[in-house]
């Protein structure tokens, strides 16, 4: 992301896993986000431009923001696994990487929003919840998303043609979530990523 990014291979269970680390711009960061990428059987990267404006919102936030390439993607070891070793992926970052009794965040764009959820849930279960959640665009019409904390932050492009905002609204509404809608923006939120990171920094509070 810039030329104080951080390099760091992980042990993960189908092997090595390629890390991308930006450290906050405080002395001491508030926590670690860990950011899950695109569908990477269509050209998702830990390098996707929404991911990349995540870790920077997260930064500017003073978290630590971690992006990784899952199973297969990059120098990745491993094979695509349908999104099933996908969740076990971001599970090993977080064990790796988290420190003790750190503050987590966990967020995803598109398929990474399914693992972000599932992720979320699956840590929830064993006593360790990440803190917030953050979802943008998620993948709720193509994969199996977990039910997500109240308090999560939703946000989704009023002309995604990938992921319906009718189906998110579907996939919320049972669960009262609240949506913020950006206008007119497609699933790759071209030409409004800055307005995707001010979106972020707005709605968040600890």
């Amino acid at each position: 992301m810039n030329a104080h990014t951080q390099r760091q291979s992980i042990a993960g269970s189908a092997g090595a896993i390629e890390c991308a680390i930006d450290a906050p711009t405080a002395a001491a960061a508030r926590g670690l986000a860990v950011l899950c990428h695109p569908h990477p059987q269509h050209g998702g990267t830990m390098d996707n431009k929404v991911v990349q404006t995540l870790a920077r919102a997260f930064t500017q936030l003073g978290y630590t923001a971690v992006r990784f390439n899952f199973r297969g993607v990059g120098a990745s070891a491993g094979a695509w696994d349908h999104g099933v070793g996908e969740i076990d992926d971001a599970l090993a970052v977080v064990t790796a990487l988290r420190g003790q009794a750190q503050t987590l965040v966990l967020a995803g764009f598109s398929f990474g929003g399914y693992v972000a959820s599932q992720a979320a849930h699956r840590l929830h279960a064993e006593g360790a919840a990440a803190r917030r959640l953050v979802l943008v665009a998620p993948a709720v019409s193509r994969f199996d998303m977990a039910a997500v904390p109240p308090d999560t932050i939703v946000i989704h492009g009023e002309a995604d043609d990938v992921v319906p905002l009718a189906a998110l609204f579907d996939w919320a509404r049972p669960q009262a979530l609240p949506v913020t809608v950006l206008p007119g923006a497609g699933h790759f939120f071209h030409g409004q990523l800055s307005l995707l990171k001010s979106m972020v920094l707005g709605a968040w509070h600890d």
